[in-house]
């Protein structure tokens, strides 16, 4: 026991030296830390209902100031402050929806590359279902349907990346199905479940791992075009793509009410690339150093 729990942290070791080797990683991680820790402390920043949803519209339209370094929106409200706040939200949608689809995604791709058969085809086509349908379209499908709400929305805009985590935990299962280490866990009568997600599955978490990062990014590019399109958050709560469709009609007077919450999406998006792309540079085997 003691060994394994030493192999599996030089494991997290060796990860971690080699993803501080990769520069655009460690830009990546530097900016999601930010992007996180004033999301957290974004309560001692600003007072939510006093800056961030109440209207005063004696300060509307302002540009960038000391006072307000990202100006005022249409109702003036402070837009730093909503931005970061709004970071909460999409970080919240993001992760959230990650976690509860991605499951569903790793465990049907476990159950199908292990049983195979007719469980595999049917799994599979349901994947092929869920791809033959525009994201942004389903997604729009299921708030229109169920209603605006958050949870609605994580389950909106996390739907789209089942079919993903099914396929890539499938292909990955593959690989080491048949492994000389599952014939053994067999061997010594270990249950389908221990073998499933206590030796299959820990073997095939690095592709996963990428996975996630990259789709966290697509989530958050989603409920953002879902507020744009109406169909996000609902008001006042602040969210960065409600805050684009509210300022379009004002931004070629004042580019700031689109500029930033653009700048906020485009940054996050850009960071978890960015650590995905060293994540899977990280964990390929094949380029250990």
């Amino acid at each position: 026991m003691n060994f394994k729990n030493a192999e599996n942290r030089s494991q997290v070791y060796e990860t971690w030296r080699r993803l501080k080797k990769s520069r655009t990683a460690v830009i990546g991680l530097i900016l999601i830390f930010i992007l996180v820790t004033v999301a957290i402390i974004a309560p001692l920043l600003y007072d939510y209902n006093n800056d961030i949803i109440k209207q005063n519209i004696k300060e509307r339209m302002q540009k960038p100031s000391l006072a307000h370094p990202f100006g005022t929106d249409e109702f003036g409200r402070d837009i730093l402050g909503r931005i970061i706040y709004g970071a909460r939200i999409s970080l919240i949608i993001g992760v959230t929806s990650c976690l509860l689809c991605g499951s569903i995604g790793i465990i049907l791709g476990v159950v199908a590359a292990y049983y195979g058969g007719m469980i595999e085809n049917v799994i599979m086509r349901f994947s092929d279902i869920l791809m033959a349908i525009p994201s942004i379209l389903l997604a729009i499908v299921i708030v229109a349907a169920f209603g605006v709400n958050l949870f609605n929305i994580i389950i909106a805009v996390g739907v789209a990346t089942i079919p993903q985590y099914i396929r890539i935990t499938r292909a990955s299962v593959l690989t080491v199905i048949n492994q000389e280490y599952i014939e053994a866990a067999h061997s010594i009568g270990a249950k389908t479940p221990r073998i499933l997600f206590r030796h299959i599955l820990t073997n095939c978490f690095a592709p996963i791992m990428v996975q996630a990062t990259l789709r966290i990014a697509t989530v958050i590019a989603e409920a953002a075009s879902l507020s744009f399109l109406g169909l996000g958050v609902p008001a006042p709560t602040p969210e960065w793509g409600a805050m684009l469709a509210g300022g379009r009609a004002y931004m070629r007077e004042y580019p700031h009410l689109v500029l930033f919450p653009g700048l906020a999406i485009a940054f996050t998006i850009l960071s978890l690339n960015l650590i995905g792309d060293g994540l899977r540079d990280a964990l390929d085997p094949k380029l250990k150093k």
